[in-house]
């Protein structure tokens, strides 16, 4: 396995000149569009989003429900490991814990999730990540994530379980 420096981060994901980053949209990501995420970030294994928070992220409680916490975490780690491949290789989840240091913000908000990929070897990455509700940190979350080649996953998933 390899331990990652800021030099071969940055030399293993040179963004392209004048690329921007493609928005979540109900066609390319349902569930991150619907939610309301922002991408704000992603190169040289880090990337950032945020969230204007709304009634419908909130818990019985009225603060943000540690799922929408979690996803964000996983998003965000998922983004920093993909963005050390020009191809943007897809990856998948294999492990992830995480710690929620304090109540996540109210309604009327905004949170930023702040991911970094920390290590990598051929075929797995990973990575840290921290939720933020302007100078107050939230969650802290670490998590491994196995790289994958591009598939149909849809269609594949649609054939191993049948559909809807």
């Amino acid at each position: 396995m390899k331990e990652l420096s800021v030099s071969d981060a940055a030399a293993s994901a040179t963004p392209k000149p004048g690329a921007e980053l493609v928005q979540p949209t109900a066609e390319l990501n349902p569930f991150l569009h619907d939610l309301g995420v922002e991408f704000l970030q992603m190169a040289n294994g880090q990337a950032s989003i945020a969230l204007d928070l709304e009634t419908r992220h909130m818990n019985s409680w009225m603060i943000t429900h540690g799922g929408v916490l979690m996803t964000m975490l996983d998003v965000v780690m998922a983004m920093a490991g993909r963005s050390l491949h020009e191809d943007l290789k897809g990856v998948v989840t294999v492990e992830m814990k995480t710690s929620f240091l304090q109540p996540g913000g109210v309604a009327g908000g905004r949170i930023e999730a702040r991911g970094k990929a920390f290590h990598q070897s051929t075929t797995m990455c990973f990575c840290e990540a921290e939720i933020w509700h302007g100078e107050r940190l939230i969650a802290k979350a670490m998590g491994t994530f196995k790289y994958l080649r591009r598939l149909k996953s849809g269609e594949n998933m649609k054939k191993l379980c049948g559909s809807d």
